[in-house]
């Protein structure tokens, strides 16, 4: 790891201790500060006489003695992910899932300093006062354990983030969650409503705590339910609605077609669980855009949607189209003569003239066959003169092989009736055009490799085409091709 990585994650974790460390001395201080506040405002306890520095002196060195202890216990706890995450090594399984319950281990900390100061002051309350004093202080101790063990908890969570998500990379949130949305909405209600509206009901309702007037008492219970109930409710904000509104603009971005959008998995709770969905959803779309690009290379583009469209099914209707077979010359000199890889780069660089022009003009190449490519014009993409665009292609294609001076080539192009469609089994489909039209191109291919321009085109071909495009064609001869029992009229392009 280089010294600016190393030096990075340690202020990341320097941030963290730290945000830690105040977050229980700030939690438990304002917390004792509050109910030493309450019981003297309620005159509580009222019965210790002459012993109340005594009980003074005693709050105040358990208060020490906590925040030393609790200080303690919490280092111990964060030295477990701090190691990790300061080197930069991915955690194991038992330490992601420790890392994922610090807000947890935390809160359990805190509540159980509050629990033994609670039970010890209320015991020494009961020891050099009264039972009902002891009382009285048991719970104010215990109202404000409650509202700093939620403060506590709702804190670190948001305090941890940076570690909880690269833990979370490790052991992504399932169905065990350490955390939830219903947890963080019960602690917010507890501490905007629940603690402080208790409060008011123990001061307020007979029989009284205390024996001074508990308006001073009430208001303060008032204060402390907006100034908490505002915290959890920022503290509920950053670990739910954020989120969410992070979530809703990934979902835009998938929906408006970008497959490059990751939502950082930050969360332990659903909505972890709903983070990592997202992003398994990306991954899903991504990998099946991947295919459907594999899919289109190796069949096409037109042929790829007429699959999507039309499902895997034997299917398939005659049409009216213009084949084009392109045929290398001497391939089997030219294979015997040239190392295979040099072989491939001519053929490639043959293929991709042939796949530029025809798709150009609206046309499908629909298999390559060795050194020969077959060409289809009118099928599945109907086309309103496959004539003339496959006798255009096929100039275009003729005249980029000739400037690339590399390979020699003759073209026949034919047209007709043929079966187009999907032929195969069930199990394993092919895209295809079966018909005259296409033996007709690849024997009119054979014949024009001896002809100066390369291209034959029958009569059916030319009779079919536009005005324009039939002005580049003059007429060869009649020609017997093999496997026919008529001759062919045929037509040639003279560069």
């Amino acid at each position: 790891m280089t010294r600016a990585r190393l030096s990075g994650r340690f202020r990341t974790v320097l941030r963290t201790s730290l945000g830690f460390a105040a977050l229980g001395f700030g939690a438990s201080i304002c917390g004792a500060g509050v109910v030493f506040l309450l019981l003297a405002l309620q005159g509580i306890p009222s019965g210790v006489g002459g012993n109340d520095w005594t009980l003074v002196v005693c709050s105040a060195g358990y208060v020490a003695l906590s925040l030393l202890a609790g200080t303690v216990w919490t280092g111990v706890l964060q030295r477990r992910t701090a190691i990790w995450f300061l080197f930069g090594r991915p955690p194991s399984p038992e330490e992601a899932r420790r890392a994922l319950r610090l807000p947890v281990d935390l809160a359990l900390v805190s509540g159980t300093l509050w629990s033994i100061g609670a039970a010890g002051l209320g015991i020494l309350t009961a020891v050099l006062g009264s039972g009902w004093d002891a009382g009285g202080v048991t719970l104010t101790i215990a109202l404000g354990g409650l509202t700093t063990v939620g403060l506590t908890y709702l804190a670190a969570e948001w305090v941890a983030r940076p570690v909880m998500t690269l833990a979370l990379d490790v052991a992504p949130p399932t169905g065990n969650l350490p955390t939830t949305v219903l947890t963080r909405l019960v602690l917010t209600w507890m501490l905007a409503s629940g603690v402080p509206l208790l409060g008011v009901l123990l001061l307020a309702a007979p029989p009284y705590l205390g024996t001074d007037d508990p308006t001073t008492s009430l208001l303060l219970l008032g204060a402390i339910g907006l100034v908490v109930g505002a915290m959890a409710t920022g503290l509920l904000a950053k670990a739910v609605a954020a989120p969410l509104h992070r979530l809703r603009t990934a979902l835009d971005e998938i929906a408006r077609g970008r497959m490059d959008v990751s939502v950082p998995v930050d969360d332990a709770s659903e909505i972890g669980m709903l983070q990592n969905s997202v992003n398994e959803l990306v991954a899903g779309l991504r990998e099946q855009e991947r295919m459907r690009d594999l899919f289109g290379r190796h069949v096409g583009a037109e042929v790829a949607r007429h699959a999507l469209e039309h499902g895997a099914s034997l299917s398939g209707d005659v049409r009216e189209v213009t084949a084009l077979f392109v045929d290398v010359v001497d391939s089997t000199a030219l294979a015997y003569r040239l190392p295979p890889p040099e072989l491939v780069r001519k053929l490639n660089q043959l293929f991709s003239c042939v796949v530029d022009a025809v798709n150009t003009h609206g046309g499908l190449v629909n298999k390559f066959q060795g050194d020969a490519a077959l060409c289809v014009f009118g099928a599945p993409t109907r086309l309103s003169d496959p004539a003339t665009s496959a006798l255009r292609a096929a100039r275009a294609i003729r005249d980029a092989v000739r400037a690339a001076g590399e390979l020699d080539l003759g073209i026949g192009v034919a047209c007709g009736p043929a079966f187009a469609g999907q032929l195969g089994t069930s199990s394993r489909l092919e895209y295809t055009v079966i018909g005259d039209a296409v033996n007709e191109a690849a024997r009119l291919t054979e014949h024009a490799k001896r002809v100066p321009g390369r291209i034959l085109a029958s009569d059916a071909v030319l009779d079919a085409c536009g005005g324009g495009e039939r002005a580049h064609w003059s007429w060869h001869a009649t020609v017997q091709l093999r496997g026919r029992q008529s001759a062919t009229g045929t037509w040639a392009d003279e560069p």
